[in-house]
């Protein structure tokens, strides 16, 4: 076996490539990393070949034939029903763990195929506990904001707690009676006709997401940790999640960290050199910031549910989800994805925008440490969209442009790199 400890049942193993390792919990990447990646449904069949070819073209320009992705196919969703008569095979669970690093086509889940969401079924077998989601504007692209430029921010949610743990009963069932009974003997009371869903959030998993957040914004040069919640309501689980992450803040990054607090009390408004600030809002009032003062937000850190929303609003703000790129990532294993649906009635007709697959790939460009490789592909995104070389989806709000189809796109960012 040419990778040893990688037990496959269905699929055979990679033919060439090297895998990813950790040493002392440092990642460290081989040139010629093999790269797990599921096509996706629907569109997937259009925009993963593009997005393959762009990585793969920026890749050979940025480091001359040196280093090389070497792509190895992997299965979910419908391709995978067809081909082993499941949603996911468990040869693809192995695969991302063992070679640390894939990306992922939009997915739909299968009918009979024995999950609620294939997404879901991903961030929780591989414990994923990181949504991250990279939110800032391109020249060109048609946006609701006077000043989308001043939106530059990365989301990092957490992906297995809160109301999406999914810990419910319906109203009318055994189940439910029971708890209702439960919480009226803790003195809180419920309707009879209620259906019950759980919430909750642990100081496991509010410290090893905001310690990756931090950790984000110092290898990044970002100003600032912002931990959004809805404490002034739930003080016991979103104000926990604040003041954990406070604390956390404090006891492992004290040297290199500030709260907005102590730079007002402390040092006169001036944040000291080299130190990231942490910060705090509130979920409803953050969504006024996102509108209104954007430039003061570089990464934020929340709970599932605020975080669902806000990426989604925060993609809004500077065009929508067709430029919005996400992984979903735990401290060993990073899985990057479209953050758009399958789009099935386009399916095949080389149509759609593959910007957000491709700007995924740039995420994953920037967590194997290739960074000359990652600017080069935002440099021809950059350049195809202000010389209005577009998707239809862009063209139709763009006076002037002109609409290409999805291959002709990852041309014309690829020429301009």
């Amino acid at each position: 076996m040419r990778f040893e400890g990688l037990e496959l049942e269905r699929y055979r193993e990679p033919q060439e490539g090297s895998r990813i390792v950790f040493r002392d919990g440092k990642m460290e990447v081989p040139d010629d990393p093999v790269i797990p990646y599921v096509e996706g449904d629907g569109i997937g069949v259009d925009i993963t070949p593009v997005m393959k070819r762009v990585l793969d073209r920026a890749v050979h320009k940025a480091y001359g034939g040196k280093r090389r992705l070497v792509w190895w196919e992997i299965y979910a969703g419908q391709k995978a029903m067809d081909l082993f008569g499941t949603a996911i095979p468990k040869d693809s669970f192995t695969a991302l763990r063992y070679f640390r690093v894939g990306i992922k086509g939009p997915l739909t889940t299968p009918v009979g195929g024995g999950f609620r969401s294939l997404n879901v079924a991903f961030r929780q077998e591989l414990d994923l506990f990181a949504c991250v989601r990279p939110v800032r504007w391109f020249d060109g692209v048609p946006a609701p904001l006077k000043r989308p430029q001043d939106v530059d921010m990365v989301v990092f949610r957490e992906n297995t707690e809160d109301l999406y743990a999914g810990i419910e009963w319906e109203m009318g069932t055994e189940e439910a009676g029971k708890v209702i009974r439960f919480l009226r003997d803790m003195g809180k009371e419920v309707r009879e006709d209620s259906g019950i869903g759980i919430k909750p959030i642990s100081k496991t998993g509010t410290e090893r997401l905001v310690r990756m957040a931090i950790r984000y914004a110092l290898d990044n040069k970002r100003k600032s940790v912002t931990l959004v919640h809805k404490g002034n309501i739930m003080k016991f689980t979103e104000g926990a999640f604040m003041k954990w992450g406070y604390e956390l803040a404090k006891r492992e990054f004290g040297d290199l960290t500030v709260t907005e607090q102590e730079v007002m009390e402390l040092h006169q408004g001036v944040v000291p050199e080299g130190k990231v600030v942490i910060k705090d809002r509130i979920a409803d009032a953050m969504f006024q910031q996102i509108l209104l003062r954007p430039s003061e937000y570089h990464v934020l850190a929340m709970p599932n549910l605020n975080g669902d929303y806000m990426s989604d609003a925060l993609a809004a703000s500077v065009g929508g989800l067709g430029l919005a790129p996400g992984a979903n990532m735990n401290d060993q294993v990073a899985f990057f994805e479209a953050t758009h649906g399958t789009a099935p009635k386009y399916a095949g007709q080389d149509k759609v925008n593959p910007g957000s697959l491709i700007l995924s790939g740039v995420l994953m460009l920037e967590h194997l440490g290739w960074r000359e490789a990652a600017e080069l592909v935002v440099r021809g995104m950059e350049g195809a969209i202000r010389d209005g070389i577009v998707t239809y989806d862009l063209a139709r709000q763009r006076e002037g442009a002109k609409e290409v189809s999805c291959s002709a796109f990852g041309e014309a960012v690829c020429e301009r790199m």
